[in-house]
């Protein structure tokens, strides 16, 4: 979650102009920026914060502010240019100090998916445009040519176990958390390991319509604006596809996953779909747990309410995905452990309330 969710609107382009100061107005300084005539963005559920400027010698342009050392700072640079060598677009760093955690980057505006299917854009073709770019990317004898982890079993499990640290104590107040912990991570152990090996590609991890923005000045997959990657990792070609076709934030049209899925079969007739197939329900399950958890996460712990909404759609989604990928043994252990868990939905507590 990083520049989307500053772009979803028009909101914050009204906001009163501001004058920055300290490092950042250095920052700007050092690269013929002036300090004065910038508006902060709205802030998401990232850390980081953006300030925006229509009038610098770069043209329109973004600081992005992520704190100093921040460790997703090196990855979003290194990321971001590997990106652009392919061909993709990413947005161009203009200017980056990795000890300030300061980059002056490119802003590609406010035409986001989000916003362009609010706005009653043609759903089908934003999305085919998308998976046309996951195609372009996952075709690339280079695209593994950046220096990033894999996405192997410590980082697929760390995700899938914020389910029962954050979503199992919501579901269940009664359970032995300890026991629950351990026995689910086991089942997911054995059910991640022929996943857990895969080396594909580049996988963007948070690839949605809320990270996407169409950019109408460039041609083919380029035309794909990316906005959040710095989280990126080696690994499946099926998790971006699962990403943008399953998102917990919105429901798609009747039979476009459908239709998604024989699009990028098309484009890449050399896979062995049901191998595909295996990996995108079993990575599928992974998120929509993982999701789960974050979004109690995100209210619990830093008073983000509004992602409780999603909760419903994404436990639908974790069901589906189980019966689909034939995952019955977890399934099982999730009925018996926390019974109802489909149904449950985390109420808003007041301020100050206790996390549990």
């Amino acid at each position: 979650m990083g520049l989307h969710a500053q772009r979803n609107s028009q909101e914050g382009l009204h906001d009163p102009m501001i004058t920055l100061s300290g490092q950042n107005a250095a920052f700007l300084a050092n690269m013929g920026v002036k300090a004065e005539g910038w508006r902060r963005l709205p802030a998401d559920a990232s850390p980081r914060r953006y300030y925006r400027n229509s009038e610098t010698p770069f043209g329109p342009a973004l600081l992005m502010v992520t704190g100093a050392e921040a460790p997703e700072f090196k990855a979003y640079v290194q990321i971001g240019r590997h990106l652009e060598n392919l061909g993709l677009s990413a947005p161009q760093i203009y200017a980056e100090d990795a000890s300030l955690g300061l980059a002056l980057i490119e802003d590609f505006g406010d035409q986001t998916y989000t916003k362009l299917l609010n706005d009653g854009w043609d759903e089908a073709a934003l999305y085919e445009l998308a998976i046309d770019m996951l195609a372009t990317l996952h075709e690339h004898p280079k695209a593994t040519g950046v220096v990033a982890p894999f996405y192997d079993m410590e980082p697929l499990i760390k995700e899938t176990n914020l389910l029962s640290e954050w979503f199992a104590p919501e579901a269940r107040r009664d359970a032995n958390l300890a026991t629950f912990g351990a026995q689910y991570e086991a089942l997911w152990r054995d059910t991640l390991s022929d996943v857990a090996a895969r080396q594909d590609t580049l996988v963007l991890r948070d690839f949605h319509v809320d990270n996407l923005i169409l950019l109408n000045d460039r041609s083919g997959a380029a035309c794909c604006g990316l906005l959040d990657f710095q989280d990126g990792l080696i690994g499946s070609f099926a998790y971006d596809v699962m990403s943008l076709t399953q998102d917990a934030r919105r429901d798609l049209s009747d039979g476009l996953e459908s239709h998604l899925l024989q699009r990028y079969f098309n484009l890449r007739p050399e896979l062995d779909q049901k191998s595909f197939l295996q990996d995108f329900y079993i990575l599928a399950a992974q998120r929509h747990a993982k999701v789960a958890g974050i979004f109690v996460r995100l209210s619990r712990r830093d008073g983000k309410d509004t992602y409780l909404k999603h909760i419903p759609r994404v436990l639908r989604l974790l069901d589906r995905a189980l019966h689909a990928a034939g995952l019955d043994e977890l399934k099982e252990f999730l009925d018996t452990s926390l019974p109802g868990w489909r149904d449950f939905k985390p109420a808003i507590k007041p301020k100050g309330a206790n996390n549990f």
